[in-house]
């Protein structure tokens, strides 16, 4: 079996500064193919999606992809594992998951046009509103509250756990906090979508869905497929470091969700929810 890829790739470069030029090593945020396979007890097998991403939480991240695209409930997953078909490659062992159900596959047309996956583009969502009405109901209000003190330590606090960024410069992270803001889990990815499927695949297999009384927080935008992965997942509240798109704000103000944006030092602008916080 080939050697399993870390999450980050040492490489040597030329550094310029001024007139002068080194020769030194760098890291570089490894980025790696993954195909999710699932497979039924009558051998039916089916692969739903390949998308670019960091090695590392692979099995997190097919389980938070799964649970995300409504293809999976609690309970429905009998075994995550590397693929071992004779017929694949062994440079593709460690790149292709198989994710074992306890009962049939699940129709899944509508996951045909994301057959292939983005680690940036994030073309691994329902495509509209429409789909998610029929499928997700509004989060409680709940009593998750949130300080703004809180908030503005968020984005420190993610940024420590992000070992990965401080090597490469090159990884999104995605966190999971508690009201009084610690921090639960944090994953790294070279796409910021997959870093909340392996958020959301943790907690999935840790039992701990839904996730009523935690918020979400990304190191980059919030868009409407991370909202859709927080909706999944019962998060009642998402905080970007940067701008939410339009969606974003439409879905969380439909669903019930609290949104930040812009959450840089003291200062934060609230798009939905304003009442999840304590001023």
């Amino acid at each position: 079996m080939s050697e399993r890829a870390g999450p980050t790739t040492r490489i040597r470069i030329t550094e310029l500064s001024g007139p002068a030029a080194r020769e030194r090593r760098d890291d570089l945020a490894t980025e790696e193919p993954l195909e999710l396979r699932v497979t039924a007890p009558d051998g039916t097998r089916r692969t739903v999606a390949i998308t670019m991403r960091t090695p590392g939480h692979d099995f997190e991240l097919a389980a938070g992809f799964l649970h995300g695209e409504g293809l999976v409930r609690h309970g429905d997953i009998a075994s995550i594992a590397y693929c071992t078909d004779e017929d694949l490659p062994p440079e593709a062992r460690y790149n292709t998951v198989t994710v074992r159900l306890r009962g049939p596959v699940p129709d899944l047309p509508a996951l045909d046009r994301h057959f292939l996956t983005s680690s940036a583009c994030g073309v691994c969502g329902s495509a509209s509103l429409d789909a998610l009405r029929g499928r997700c109901a509004a989060v409680p209000r709940g009593s998750l509250k949130l300080a703004p003190e809180v908030l503005y330590g968020l984005p420190d606090a993610l940024r420590a756990a992000q070992g990965g960024f401080g090597k490469t410069g090159g990884l999104h992270a995605a966190g999971l906090f508690s009201g009084d803001g610690a921090l639960a889990a944090a994953r790294e990815d070279v796409g910021r979508h997959n870093a909340v499927d392996k958020l959301v695949g943790w907690a999935s297999m840790a039992g701990r869905l839904p996730l009523a009384e935690h918020l979400l927080v990304v190191s980059g935008r919030a868009s409407y497929e991370i909202m859709q992965k927080a909706l999944a997942a019962g998060v009642p509240a998402v905080c970007a470091v940067s701008a939410p798109s339009s969606l974003a704000v439409e879905l969380a103000r439909e669903f019930g969700l609290t949104l930040v944006g812009f959450l840089r030092g003291e200062r934060c602008n609230v798009y939905a929810g304003a009442e999840r916080i304590s001023t």
